[in-house]
């Protein structure tokens, strides 16, 4: 275990995390919401750090980024752990679970990048899971690989402070942000955060440097209103973003939302269709 950055020391053993927008109050022996950050004697400490869950070379097109050195290869690493239960999530096994509840590589920085500079792909991806909760690990795997002149990609929700991202941000090359819909309270009912901070995320990457793509998962009856939709794409023009790749992906049945029928391939097409009348010049559809 590798002790946490961006954490306070509270009265009586308690800290609290400030990686994040949630603050985790943790009491002596707990964890954040995360289920990876553990007070232990009253310093937080990261159990995932050096503990891959999984490891795979996976074409740049998957996470998705079409626009950043496309017909390429990445190798994607992920720890168990998120700050979002998003009730639709696709690797709930990994991201929704302790991380005694699975398998892991214990991998040091230096051996991640040696892997991927063995199998000749030029970037490494933190993916699958929220690579914000075991930044730590994400930080000093990204140092090493920059100096290897490897690119670092994040798949990410983007939930996380100003202070660790601005500390991150020199060190990530390509992003794919999650904007899982343009209501806070949808935000709040289906994956427990707030939509302002994802938002402040994606400008801060743009800001610094990071090339960016989007994502937005639609879902029937949760947000599909094409009103919303519009409002989304508009944001985007308005804040000089008409140039970032905007993937409209499909949803399938997951997790806690099994009950729920597919996207139809129409929605996603009229989506579409939107996000071009608002200015959005590279629109892509996903999972059809």
């Amino acid at each position: 275990m590798k002790e946490c950055r961006y954490y306070q020391q509270l009265e009586g053993g308690a800290v609290q995390c400030l990686l994040c927008p949630h603050h985790c109050r943790i009491a002596n022996g707990r964890t954040g919401i995360c289920k990876s950050r553990r007070n232990m004697g009253g310093r937080l400490y990261s159990e995932v750090y050096g503990k891959p869950c999984s490891l795979a070379i996976d074409p740049i097109e998957k996470k998705p980024l079409y626009h950043f050195h496309p017909h390429t290869k990445c190798l994607s690493i992920a720890c168990t752990g998120c700050n979002f239960r998003c009730l639709n999530c696709q690797n709930h096994e990994i991201s929704q679970v302790s991380p005694d509840q699975v398998g892991h590589y214990p991998l040091t920085p230096e051996q991640v990048v040696a892997i991927c500079v063995e199998h000749q792909c030029p970037g490494i991806a933190y993916t699958y899971t929220e690579p914000l909760t075991y930044i730590e690990y994400v930080m000093d795997i990204a140092r090493l690989a920059h100096e290897q002149g490897l690119w670092n990609i994040l798949v990410t929700a983007g939930y996380v402070c100003e202070e660790p991202l601005n500390d991150l941000l020199p060190y990530i090359d390509a992003a794919n942000i999650d904007l899982k819909s343009f209501s806070d309270e949808i935000y709040q009912r289906v994956s427990g955060g707030h939509l302002s901070t994802v938002l402040n995320t994606i400008l801060a990457m743009r800001d610094g440097g990071v090339w960016i793509e989007l994502t937005n998962l639609i879902i029937p009856g949760v947000n599909d209103d094409m009103q919303m939709i519009r409002q989304m794409c508009e944001w985007m023009s308005d804040h000089q973003l008409s140039d970032v790749p905007l993937h409209f992906s499909r949803f399938f049945p997951q997790y806690r939302m099994k009950d729920m029928t597919p996207t139809p391939v129409s929605t996603l097409k009229q989506a579409q269709q939107i996000a071009h009348e608002a200015g959005i010049r590279h629109v892509y559809l996903g999972n059809v």
